[in-house]
């Protein structure tokens, strides 16, 4: 195996692939890239087993004769690769040993490779439903709904994005139980209702990749009971779908919430971030009461005898209101809002509060989103 790439797009592949690598496997295979060249296509791949992400790249000068695979160590190559600026760099792999050279205009390195042999097998998915949809409305999706999902390792099934699929829409959902987002896009359909876990990693993974590509390419899902993959660009990523069964979100969300505050978002953000500061760190709480015209956000840490309060305009139809919630689940949901303004619609102080974007008629009839918080007991 021999051929000439640039060093930016060698390492910028390699890099968008890396993170699906453990650390210090067992198998000495898995911790590094597979690469592989037919013709003058480069393919590049990596697993843990679990997750598998694939790259071609198209060569402009390429032999494929002797060993036309070897497994690279991948933290040699990464920190190799870093330290060039933009050069040509020829990649030569010797057979009788996979002994790899790296060689540029002013000098060279040897590294040991290994055995391809050794390296997993990719994945078969079979009798798989498929659909399409945009980059930009999947990355989208992922990043509305990704902060909600739980980091608890014992319920791997709320650590993850649950996606339905129906021919009218395509919803994504991720909670921790003290929080929950409903990301319903509008413009997806699938001809055969589905619904799936999706890890929450490798879809993080999917998401970086995706948001240095053009929002014009399309993504192709492929999934099974098991398994699920996406085609993009010159990359194919495949990984295990979580087992399980996804709680019953839609019992969470209060039906009647006859209250209904509309508020500017970033009075509202920013008033909250300076006013959390002075919350106590154990429960994190901030403490909203509502009238007609007006929120006092108020809060305080009796250990070190802090507080603070300041008021926001706002229109409030409903009956006057004091509810307490966590400030840090609140920043994070008014954050990934993107809207001029937000309606909160509330029922009690014991009840969940719901956060809309209000978007304007062209967005609205692309996307649904609904954000939930839980409340916190109020100190007297």
């Amino acid at each position: 195996m021999r051929f000439i790439i640039n060093s930016q797009v060698f390492a910028k592949q390699v890099q968008a692939l890396s993170g699906v690598i453990p650390n210090n496997n067992t198998l000495p295979s898995i911790n590094g890239f597979y690469f592989n060249l037919k013709g003058n296509v480069l393919t590049i791949k990596t697993t843990d087993l679990e997750t598998t992400m694939m790259a071609s790249i198209n060569l402009e000068t390429a032999d494929d004769s002797g060993a036309a695979a070897v497994v690279v160590p991948a933290k040699l190559l990464m920190d190799t690769l870093k330290s060039f600026d933009d050069v040509p760099l020829t990649f030569n792999v010797d057979p009788s040993n996979f002994s790899i050279e790296l060689a540029w205009g002013t000098g060279n390195c040897r590294l040991a490779g290994i055995n391809p042999e050794s390296y997993p097998e990719l994945p078969a998915i079979n009798d798989t439903v498929k659909t399409t949809i945009m980059a930009s409305t999947l990355v989208n999706a992922i990043n509305k709904t990704s902060f909600a999902a739980s980091n608890d390792d014992l319920r791997p099934q709320m650590a993850g994005i649950y996606v339905e699929l129906k021919p009218e829409n395509a919803t994504f959902v991720a909670t921790d139980a003290h929080k929950l987002v409903r990301y319903r896009c509008l413009d997806v359909h699938s001809e055969e209702p589905s619904s799936f876990i999706l890890p929450r990693k490798p879809i993080l993974h999917v998401k970086n990749i995706l948001a240095g590509l053009s929002e014009d390419c399309e993504v192709v899902l492929e999934y099974n009971n098991t398994n699920v993959s996406f085609t993009f660009g010159n990359y194919y990523i495949v990984c295990r779908l979580v087992d399980g069964k996804y709680p019953n979100y839609e019992a969470a969300i209060p039906k009647e919430n006859p209250n209904r505050l509309t508020v500017d978002r970033n009075s509202f953000l920013n008033v909250l971030r300076r006013v959390k500061i002075f919350a106590s760190m154990a429960t994190q709480q901030v403490r909203l009461d509502i009238s007609e015209h007006e929120i006092q956000i108020t809060s305080e840490d009796i250990e070190f005898s802090s507080d603070a309060k300041e008021k926001i305009p706002c229109q409030y139809e409903g009956t006057p209101m004091e509810i307490g919630f966590n400030a840090k689940f609140l920043v994070e949901m008014v954050s990934n809002i993107d809207t001029e303004n937000i309606l909160i619609e509330l029922s009690q102080p014991n009840r969940a509060g719901i956060l809309f974007p209000m978007y304007s008629e062209e967005t609205s009839a692309k996307v649904d989103m609904l954000m939930l918080v839980m409340p916190v007991m109020l100190a007297n």
